[in-house]
């Protein structure tokens, strides 16, 4: 997958859709994926993160800290961002 994350609005929206699925194992592999893309050393140094705690953190069958998640975020450039859920009329 990194493979094909070329650029800044093909991470994001490779993102948001993982995202859609509400799957935290999903949101791991996927951030994995994009810091593949960056550079796995790039992000490390950018989050904080020795790089063998980045590629621990970001295995789909981790359970990472949020702070994690936000560090990595902050480092690949992107944000999570909350929205409402659809509701339908009852």
């Amino acid at each position: 997958m990194a493979d094909y994350l070329k650029t800044d609005e093909d991470m994001v929206n490779y993102l948001n859709l993982v995202l859609e699925e509400n799957d935290p194992a999903g949101l791991n592999h996927a951030l994995g994926n994009i810091a593949h893309a960056r550079g796995m050393t790039e992000v490390a140094l950018a989050s904080g993160l020795p790089r063998e705690a980045l590629y621990k953190a970001l295995r789909p069958t981790s359970h990472p800290r949020f702070d994690t998640i936000a560090r990595v975020c902050t480092a690949l450039g992107v944000k999570l961002v909350a929205q409402p859920l659809q509701r339908t009329s009852v």
